[in-house]
């Protein structure tokens, strides 16, 4: 299925290909326990940004793997380049106008990310 979705102000819109029925990971890491991020990690190619690139503002951290993107003008950051999936992408699955038929929200210890990450390595596929 293809859903919209995107940031609150509008500025920064794309549209992703996923099943109806997901599994998103609720992660305790301190940047998404902060932003209540649901992460619905895709393969890049079912990606695709429709407006805003020039909005966008990006924000690393730690090992500076990651790439948290997120809007210049409202501060939403509806989707990122995950260091655990670096040839996908992250989707807020809260960033989305309409949401799968089915969600399983799984929780992921990132406190303890280096321990956790490899189970998140096939999302990507």
């Amino acid at each position: 299925m293809l859903y919209q979705g995107g940031c609150h102000c509008g500025a920064v819109t794309f549209e992703v290909e996923a099943d109806d029925e997901v599994e998103v990971e609720d992660c305790n890491c301190s940047v998404c326990r902060m932003t209540g991020y649901l992460h619905l990690i895709v393969p890049r190619r079912h990606f695709r940004l429709l407006s805003g690139a020039e909005q966008l503002s990006t924000y690393k951290f730690n090992s500076g793997i990651a790439e948290h993107k997120f809007c210049r003008i409202c501060g939403i950051k509806s989707f990122y380049v995950p260091r655990s999936n670096p040839n996908g992408i992250d989707i807020n699955l809260r960033c989305l106008k309409n949401w799968p038929r089915r969600v399983r929200i799984v929780s992921f210890d990132g406190v303890n990310w280096e321990s956790h990450a490899h189970r998140l390595a096939h999302k990507s596929e």
